[in-house]
This record gives C-alpha cells, sequence and structure tokens, in this order.
C-alpha cells in the first residue's frame, strides 16, 4: 500500500488510538506515544510536523505493527482506508 504524503504527526497520533496508543508527553515538537496493551509498555516518538517523510511514517508503521503483531501494509490499510 502507498503510504499518505499529506500525514501530519498530530494526525498519525489520533489514528494510534485505536491500537491503544495515548500521547504521554511532548517535548518541543515531538510526541512520545504509550501503549500498554499485551503486558508490556510500548512507546513510539512521532515528530509533530506539518507532513511526515515517508521514511519516517514507514519506520514508525513497522515498529507499530512489530508490537501490535500485524503485518505493516495491513497496519497501514487498517489506519488509512475509512
Amino acid at each position: 500500500m502507498k503510504l499518505p504524503r499529506d500525514l501530519t504527526g498530530l494526525e498519525l497520533a489520533s489514528l494510534l488510538r485505536q491500537f491503544g496508543y495515548e500521547t504521554t508527553r511532548q517535548t518541543g515538537s515531538h510526541l512520545r506515544l504509550t501503549s500498554s496493551q499485551k503486558g508490556r509498555e510500548h512507546h513510539v516518538t512521532v515528530p509533530a510536523h506539518r507532513s511526515l517523510k515517508v521514511g519516517t511514517l514507514a519506520t514508525i508503521l513497522t515498529d507499530v505493527a512489530r508490537y501490535v503483531e500485524i503485518d505493516r501494509n495491513k497496519l497501514a490499510e487498517e489506519l488509512f482506508n475509512r
């Protein structure tokens, strides 16, 4: 699946809520999201920039997909195909 080119960090943080991620802190222009599912905490740092670079978005999605134990493409479909 082709990743969106115009997604902001705040929009991604909002979309990741459906997988249990909540914003736990913000330092400068970066958000720290934390999920406590599966009996352990998982942290993801998301830049709160106007538009995320595709490589940055891909890396974040890969990390989240590994944590929730699904394929990255399936994760992207669930997040962006509404």
